[in-house]
């Protein structure tokens, strides 16, 4: 079917996201041609990508007022109820389906169809089996279109088909390897499982995000396994805190005499060699070893990431106190207590506090 160079030139906008100017277009069209039923679609395309789907809902009822079983009509019209807030859950999601039936009927052969009816069917417990057979007819009739591989997807994960699920998967970043879905899903499996370190995570996710840069989904998983990476600093700082602890011999054993204090000026210097090796070899070394995204991401998380710097602020303060224990010619043991306690506990509170925070 031609479309109007009105019609067609406001598809063209919809798919630069330039919906203003569409939709002036089209109702500028409308206005002369109240019967165009692509021109109706269009703008029910137009506003539902503007988050409208009310008014997209108007305009495809007048679209199946003029034809009743055109199938993009109905086809839109399923996706527009699915995001309709406006009516309760059970209502849109019978009536898309209603449509959806509609479709199937007239063009039987649609593997778009197929796929869209599949996919909202896999959110009925007791209709996993009718949407995995859907999505699956949906992949035979256009075994090349990425829709009917994520109906797939979809469906298999509902009913617990890991087989199927992991398939779709490579067959969407076959068809198409900068699918954003399909990336952040196969990202996240590979990063969950066992283990695999915070490094690790972080730089599969980083990989990913240079596919598809704009991906918030990506963004958020590779912050998160940042702030893993951050969270094990503060265990060096512990560490040296222990460390600094042992040297002044802060709670010496009954029945053993303490060590004399204050501990010679040669002896602190040296506490403060394991300490810089503990940093150099494991923390910085591991950080230089980082890929250059990760390595942006931890100085980004630090800006942004109200845990991210309450992590570095804790790990500074361990060191602070263990560096005040160790290299001040203490002659009493009270204080040096009181700094280790200080570096040692509110850290270690933290630890099992803030495991499940986000970053």
């Amino acid at each position: 079917m031609t479309l109007h160079p009105a019609v067609d030139q406001a598809d063209a906008l919809i798919d630069l996201k330039r919906y203003e100017q569409a939709r002036r277009m089209l109702a500028g069209h409308l206005a002369e041609d109240t019967e165009d039923v692509r021109a109706w679609v269009k703008l029910g395309r137009c506003h539902l990508a503007e988050g409208n789907a009310e008014q997209s809902l108007a305009a495809l009822d007048q679209a199946l007022r003029i034809a009743p079983e055109d199938v993009g009509a109905l086809h839109m019209r399923a996706h527009a109820l699915r995001r309709a807030d406006h009516l309760d859950k059970g209502t849109r999601w019978q009536q898309a389906e209603a449509s959806l039936r509609v479709a199937l009927r007239v063009e039987p052969q649609s593997g778009a169809v197929h796929a869209l009816l599949g996919e909202l069917l896999a959110y009925y417990p007791h209709r996993h089996a009718e949407a995995l057979h859907l999505a699956r007819e949906a992949v035979r009739l256009d075994p090349e279109d990425v829709r009917g591989y994520e109906a797939l997807w979809t469906a298999a994960a509902a009913a617990n088909d890991v087989e199927t699920f992991r398939w779709a998967l490579r067959e969407v970043l076959r068809i198409d390897p900068a699918n954003p879905r399909a990336l952040l899903l196969v990202t996240e499996q590979e990063a969950h499982q066992p283990g695999t370190t915070a490094t690790q995570a972080a730089e599969k996710y980083a990989d990913a995000l240079a596919v598809v840069p704009d991906s918030p989904g990506l963004r958020q998983d590779l912050d998160q396994a940042t702030y893993r990476l951050l969270r094990g600093v503060r265990w060096l700082a512990l560490v040296c805190v222990a460390a600094a602890g042992v040297m002044v011999d802060l709670f010496p054993q009954d029945g053993e005499a303490p060590r004399e204090l204050p501990v010679p000026l040669g002896n602190r210097l040296w506490a403060l060699v394991p300490m810089a090796a503990l940093w150099g070899f494991v923390a910085w070394r591991r950080y230089r070893g980082l890929r250059t995204g990760v390595r942006l991401t931890v100085w980004s998380l630090a800006r942004r990431g109200r845990w991210a710097r309450v992590v570095i602020a804790q790990a500074g303060w361990a060191m602070l106190c263990s560096l005040l224990i160790s290299q001040v010619p203490w002659t009493e043991r009270t204080v040096p207590q009181i700094l280790f306690w200080a570096g040692l506990l509110p850290t270690l509170a933290t630890i099992w506090f803030d495991h499940k925070k986000r970053a």
